[in-house]
This record gives C-alpha cells, sequence and structure tokens, in this order.
C-alpha cells in the first residue's frame, strides 16, 4: 500500500479569483497560475514516495457555467506541468446527490482503491472546510490551508498552514519522524 497526499486543485494548487468572499476557479487554461512553492512542494513529496493525488469539485459544470471539456484541458496544463499521479474531478452539485462531491470522501476512497493508498496513512490538503471534512472521513491527516473564505469554524484541520509549501515540508517532517530507521 502506498502513501498518498490528495490535493484540492483551485487555492491550493493554482490561484483562485474571490468574488464576494468565494472563491472561483480558472475559466480556461490561459487563466490557470499556479500558487508560489507549488512546484517544489510537489516534486519534493514525490521525491519521498507520495503518490499525488488531486481531488477537485468542479460543480460549474452541472450549474451550466463551465464545460467539462475546459475543465479538463485545465487539469491536462497541470498534469503536463507538475509531477502529479491523477486528478480526479466531481462535476455535480449539490443537489445530485453524489458520494464523490466534497465533503464527502468519495474521490478519495475512490482513488485510494485505484491506487492502492493507505488512506491511514496518507495527508490531504485543501483550503475549504469541505476539503477537510472529506479528508477526516476518508481518514487521512488534514491540513488546511489558511484563506480568508475557508470556512474554519466547520471543520477541525489537524494542521492549519500558510501555503501547499509549508504542507509539504510539514508532512516530509511526519513522516521522516515516523519511519523506522535504516540498518
Amino acid at each position: 500500500m502506498r502513501r498518498a497526499v490528495f490535493l484540492d486543485r483551485d487555492g491550493v494548487i493554482n490561484r483562485t479569483t474571490v468574488h464576494e468572499g468565494v472563491p472561483h476557479p480558472p475559466m480556461h487554461p490561459g487563466e490557470l497560475e499556479l500558487l508560489p512553492g507549488v512546484a517544489e512542494a510537489l516534486a519534493a513529496l514525490a521525491e519521498h514516495g507520495f503518490a499525488l493525488v488531486v481531488v477537485t469539485n468542479q460543480p460549474d459544470v452541472a450549474r451550466g457555467m463551465q464545460t467539462r471539456a475546459l475543465v479538463e484541458q485545465i487539469n491536462q496544463a497541470l498534469l503536463s506541468r507538475l509531477p502529479l499521479d491523477t486528478i480526479d474531478v466531481c462535476y455535480h452539485d449539490n443537489a445530485d446527490g453524489c458520494t464523490c462531491r466534497k465533503p464527502l470522501p468519495g474521490l478519495l476512497v475512490a482513488a485510494a482503491q485505484r491506487e492502492q493508498i493507505d488512506l491511514s496513512q496518507s495527508f490531504m490538503v485543501g483550503d475549504r472546510w469541505s476539503d477537510i471534512a472529506a479528508g477526516t472521513a476518508a481518514g487521512c491527516t488534514t491540513f488546511l490551508l489558511d484563506a480568508p473564505y475557508n470556512q474554519r469554524q466547520r471543520c477541525a484541520p489537524d494542521y492549519v498552514v500558510a501555503s501547499l509549501f509549508e504542507a509539504a515540508q510539514q508532512i516530509i517532517g511526519l513522516v521522516t519522524l515516523t519511519e523506522e530507521p535504516r540498518v
């Protein structure tokens, strides 16, 4: 079984646009902008043997405000630039009642089964309460990025950090502390 770092996409890996306190994803690949330190953080996590799995809600597709094709183009741009193993997407809206939409853990559980991931030895990094709730429900250690829109009062993250880079440093430190010394 492998360890993984599950990552939300928008606000963790790439910049969001915040309107009236709500973050919005890029609408097309030309708007895609990686956040500072993301490439370095992911490279360090990959070097330490973590599977890197993006789990992202993209309800604008169900709402008719975005196309699935454009979301997939953005995801392909990320996959081509970063050492990500996979990007799993929930295209549903709240009313759809699916099990893959965060705060439910369906995306994480499905990826764990498919990729042979031990959820109890894995981590979830997100910028919203729903990411943390999904990670907790899946049995992962959770990291919440400190953002004004994250609704922290609705969740109980294991750690609060300023960036993915800081989360990666802490994750590597935690794993290094628990590994057996090699003889």
